[in-house]
């Protein structure tokens, strides 16, 4: 593994055009005020949300589509060659795979909302091609990446995940229209545990092995213990989405038993590069990573209730505490980090010294994001344990201030890049 202080030597030779990856984390911001903002158009069905078309299903993937999955695409673009090395074949798939994505994730969410076939299966059809360009480009560093044992093993268990994902989430939204799937139950199942473990969870674990000792200035991470919990993550994923088609509720147990052993090995793995990093003050950025490892776990354990126990409201805390505990904390973090770097690094031109990331970023904006994020989780917990509509109103009122102010910081970022641009060079 390539010894992670040795990923930046040479990192601004290697950054794509800023409007590529930034394009990506703009509509993420958008989709993020959007996705809060829709939970509270059904307050009443979102505290008891169990599965079906609606605006809270076009909630969830604003979430998980158009704050997360993109996020993952635009960071993937940029982080893929600084750390392998290898660059991507052209920059023009990279916008394809935008405006592809990006309407029709916009589509497929406002189909969802309005419960329209048409729309939503023009909206997937989208979807899917921009996800298809994405993987294409990323098997293809995956393919000529020599040597990064890590790297390449979650990144194709990902890309597996992904080509997955997009043939469930086409088979049920046309089995709405022509009900063909024996059990369209036990696939939406599969579909979420193959989307967030399998595919989110894979690149969030494998760029996790890079990024966290690269912001921490630590070592690399204990090799066997990461091949140990990717053994473990692939099994239970494999295994979860099996039992989930099958309606094998044991199978889904032990499933989570070897998922939550395999979470509990990465977040011990990610916690002695950060006891043995040199960085000790991470700031607020990994105060949200290190409470999504939390959630990382506590989903696990939800899920597993949820199968034992078949409780509306257990599915429904599984759904948070996956969706917007683990993932949307963890990359929110990550990108509050990933912008200032990129914004300084973007920012000075031929005969400038590049700026320092805190110079082209603000910490006040992060602070109330943090505060309304954590509120509206919590807000969110106590609506769905209590039934409870009007909390999910304060909640989605809450999360939408942070996200309105996580949208500042990263606009207020992109504005300093250019003007630090325009300055004469000293």
């Amino acid at each position: 593994m390539k010894f992670p202080g040795l990923i930046l030597m040479g990192a601004q030779s290697k950054l794509l055009p800023p409007s590529i990856p930034f394009r990506f984390f703009v509509a993420a911001v958008v989709f993020h005020i959007v996705a809060w903002g829709m939970m509270a158009l059904d307050a009443d069905q979102a505290a008891q949300f169990v599965g079906g078309p609606g605006v809270i299903l076009a909630a969830i993937h604003a979430l998980t589509l158009g704050v997360v999955v993109m996020t993952a695409i635009g960071a993937s673009f940029q982080i893929l060659p600084v750390v392998t090395g290898r660059p991507l074949a052209a920059f023009w798939p990279c916008r394809l795979v935008f405006w592809l994505f990006a309407p029709g994730t916009a589509a497929l969410v406002f189909g969802f909302a309005i419960i329209d076939q048409t729309v939503i299966v023009t909206g997937a059809t989208f979807v899917v091609a921009g996800l298809t360009v994405f993987a294409l480009l990323v098997a293809d560093v995956l393919r000529s990446t020599r040597g990064m044992i890590t790297l390449i093993t979650h990144g194709w268990a990902a890309m597996a995940a992904l080509l997955s994902l997009a043939i469930m989430g086409l088979m049920l939204v046309f089995d709405w229209e022509y009900g063909f799937l024996p059990d369209h139950g036990g696939m939406a199942i599969a579909h979420v545990v193959v989307a967030v473990f399998g595919f989110m969870g894979m690149l969030v674990l494998g760029y996790s092995q890079f990024m966290v000792p690269m912001f921490a200035m630590g070592p690399s991470p204990n090799e066997k213990e990461v091949h140990a919990a990717f053994g473990l993550a692939a099994a239970a994923i494999v295994g979860a989405a099996v039992s989930a088609m099958a309606g094998s509720t044991n199978g889904l147990l032990v499933a989570a038993a070897a998922g939550f052993i395999g979470a509990v090995l990465h977040i011990r793995t990610m916690g002695a590069v950060l006891r043995d990093g040199m960085r000790k003050e991470l700031g607020l950025s990994f105060v949200l990573v290190k409470a999504a490892w939390v959630f990382l776990a506590l989903a696990i354990v939800f899920g597993a209730l949820a199968m034992a126990e078949l409780d509306d409201r257990l599915i429904a805390l599984f759904g948070l505490v996956a969706l917007l505990g683990w993932l949307l904390t963890f990359l929110m973090g990550i990108l509050q980090r990933i912008i200032p770097f990129l914004a300084a690094m973007n920012a000075a031109k031929e005969g400038q010294t590049p700026p320092t990331p805190s110079a082209v970023s603000s910490e006040g904006p992060l602070k109330i994001h943090a505060l309304g994020h954590f509120l509206g989780l919590a807000l969110f917990a106590a609506a769905i344990i209590l039934d409870e509509g009007l909390l999910i109103l304060a909640g989605a009122a809450a999360g939408g201030i942070g996200a309105i102010a996580f949208a500042w910081f990263a606009l207020d970022s992109l504005r300093r890049m250019r003007a630090y641009g325009k300055m004469t060079p000293d």
